[in-house]
């Protein structure tokens, strides 16, 4: 038993859903645009499916034509 053992949770859990919200491509979340318009803003990261124009705008809530 570590020191800290006793004040941190053993699973994570952020409410998000794989393959709704998310997909795991070479151990990283790839967040999809479903998720990422009912987020409701840019969060200038450069998503790869960033439903927002322009692209990488941080608080752009303006949604692309075919989003």
């Amino acid at each position: 038993m570590g020191y800290f053992d006793d004040l941190f949770n053993d699973s994570f859990s952020d409410g998000l859903e794989e393959e709704k919200d998310f997909y795991t491509e070479n151990g990283y979340r790839v967040m999809t645009e479903t998720y990422l318009t009912d987020r409701g803003y840019c969060c200038a990261n450069g998503c790869r499916h960033c439903p927002y124009w322009p692209k990488a705008q941080k608080g752009n809530t303006k949604l692309r034509k075919n989003a």
